[in-house]
């Protein structure tokens, strides 16, 4: 666990020493989600922290110094476990494992993690202040192929690819010896093909 210092209200202070990666950051107003981090020390001067940071709304990603050991405000994002039931056009609708309630969330913060949602999955929504911030996914999910090029026999060693669309509508690259209709692991995080699956 983090060393957290409590302030009044909801406030929770880090020191960046302490950054994680997926730890949402308030900075200036703004939520910023921890991409990456590195401790450097110059061969003069203090340490510094460099981070990437996405901005949780926007999704713009920039990069951010800061000195090693200042406070931050860590935002106090609450993960729960959710469903996901549908999209009813406009949002992606999700139900709350323990409380049941429905909760609908666009597709801007949905993200890239529509690429690879089928109904009834189990996702991680992060909330702030009751405002979802972001969804995450388990790291690979197991997709059908619905349709990608008949693929040619002995085309196992080439190591080419060819272009497969999954049962979500997103398209991968798959192997050459893929046929449609076959289930298929995929990274959540690249959209990487990692292995077909056999039953």
């Amino acid at each position: 666990m983090l060393p957290l210092i409590d302030f009044e209200g909801y406030t929770r202070v880090a020191s960046t020493n302490d950054l994680k990666n997926g730890m949402v950051l308030n900075l200036d107003g703004q939520l910023w989600s921890v991409v990456w981090f590195q401790h450097h020390k110059p061969g003069k001067g203090g340490a510094v922290m460099r981070t990437k940071l996405k901005n949780v709304l926007s999704g713009k990603v920039v990069d951010k110094t800061f000195n090693a050991d200042v406070k931050v405000e860590v935002a106090n994002v609450d993960k729960r476990d959710m469903t996901y039931l549908y999209n009813d056009g406009g949002s992606y609708v999700f139900m709350d494992s323990s409380t049941y309630e429905q909760v609908h969330i666009t597709p801007e913060v949905v993200g890239d993690a529509s690429h690879f949602l089928l109904e009834n999955q189990d996702a991680i929504v992060a909330v702030h202040e009751d405002l979802p911030l972001y969804v995450e996914l388990p790291a690979s999910v197991e997709l059908t192929v619905e349709y990608t090029e008949p693929g040619l026999q002995g085309d196992r060693s080439t190591g080419g690819t060819k272009p497969a669309k999954l049962e979500t509508g997103y398209t991968i690259n798959v192997p050459l010896f893929l046929t449609t209709g076959e289930k298929v692991k995929v990274d959540t995080r690249t959209g990487d093909y990692l292995g077909r699956v056999t039953s």
